[in-house]
């Protein structure tokens, strides 16, 4: 863990960023660094694996929680921690251990046992797509690091042929009371036990595999099915496909979370796409049939007689498709008007007659609209 950086330093935000400033430093890093940008290039490879790597962990409120108290190794199977799981870390049980600690006698708070099934946190990956496959759908792969539960010792932590021995000073409930005389009457206090380590058990043979943890860590590849009509920041839940639980509990789930880059042309607005399309003036001015970029392909599109500049068209069934299923959204075309430059002098010529045949001076046609409104 010594050779890592530090995640707010590779995402290059402060250890007060908000979520939404980690969330732009890291679309920001993928979009630069990404391996379909720069085939060949390990260097890019590398940093955006580990800008990945840093937005797992702090787009995650719990795990930021922890890295930021632990560091590193409070995702290291190896450090004692066993992967992660500071969540049951005895001892640390929130206010009302506090106040059963000072008021013990008075009705404090009973520790959970730590022997029980506990379910497994749940993993956060992140998957880059295009336009396109945001629109209709794809499989992607991602590679992910979980805690499993040791295949040796199957999750108990001994080595096989043994098992753990119940502390015989917690009586297997992590937790030692200690009465204290005090001018005040008699105070209990609680705390874990020195002997177990808070565990309930102890292991004199642990496992070689875990090192007497219960669980491993492991990289993964695994087939994310992306659905049809799902958007840039959506999430996708995959069940069971987290961290392994602990003592027999189920296992937490792989959150991956969408990144869609943006597209040249298309823009996205819910279900509707939208494009801007230039045209010529004598297309908007008599009319004319031009064909226009869709997620199906080039597509004509009528284009009336008199046509204004910043007018819109609707295309019904050219948009995104609805994640739900059940149809498509339209697809809207803005067009703008193209002015054209380096005239020869036939032209402008002809461009002369065409506005005296429409009542224009050749005053006024200089000066612009702006012109006419200060005379």
């Amino acid at each position: 863990m010594a050779d890592k950086r530090d995640y707010y330093e590779v995402l290059g935000v402060k250890k007060d960023a908000t979520a939404d400033e980690i969330k732009k430093a890291f679309r920001k890093l993928t979009k630069e660094n990404h391996p379909d940008l720069h085939p060949g290039d390990k260097a890019c490879e590398e940093r955006f694996k580990e800008a990945n790597e840093a937005y797992e962990v702090l787009s995650d409120e719990e795990k930021r929680r922890k890295y930021d108290q632990y560091g590193h190794a409070a995702f290291d199977p190896n450090a004692g921690f066993g992967g992660g799981g500071f969540g049951d870390f005895s001892g640390f049980g929130g206010f009302g251990d506090i106040f059963s600690d000072i008021f013990g006698g008075f009705g404090g708070t009973t520790r959970a046992n730590p022997n029980a099934p506990r379910r497994g946190e749940n993993v956060r990956a992140t998957v880059n797509i295009s336009f396109e496959e945001a629109a209709f759908g794809c499989k992607k792969q991602v590679t992910i690091g979980k805690v499993e539960t040791c295949p040796d010792c199957k999750g108990t932590g001994c080595a096989p042929g043994t098992t753990p021995e119940v502390c015989p000073d917690c009586k297997g409930t992590g937790q030692v009371t200690v009465n204290q005389r005090t001018p005040f009457g008699v105070m209990q206090s609680s705390s874990p036990c020195s002997k177990c380590r808070g565990s309930g058990k102890i292991i004199h043979q642990p496992c070689k595999t875990c090192r007497g943890l219960g669980s491993i860590r492991r990289q993964h590849k695994v087939d994310v099915n992306v659905p049809a009509g799902i958007d840039d920041g959506q999430t996708i839940s995959k069940p069971g496909g987290g961290n392994a639980g602990v003592n027999g509990g189920p296992a937490g789930d792989l959150l991956v979370t969408v990144i869609v880059h943006p597209h040249p042309r298309f823009e996205r607005d819910g279900t509707s796409v939208l494009l801007e399309q230039e045209i010529s003036y004598a297309q908007a001015t008599l009319g004319a049939e031009v064909e226009v970029p869709t997620l199906d392909g080039r597509v004509k599109l009528t284009i009336p007689e008199g046509t204004q500049p910043g007018a819109v068209f609707r295309m019904r069934g050219k948009g995104i498709p609805y994640l739900r299923g059940g149809g498509r959204g339209d697809q809207f075309v803005t067009v703008s008007i193209k002015v054209p430059k380096n005239l020869t002098g036939s032209q402008k010529e002809l461009l002369r007659q065409f506005a005296a045949s429409m009542g224009e001076l050749d005053g006024d046609a200089g000066r612009g609209i702006f012109g006419r409104k200060k005379k």
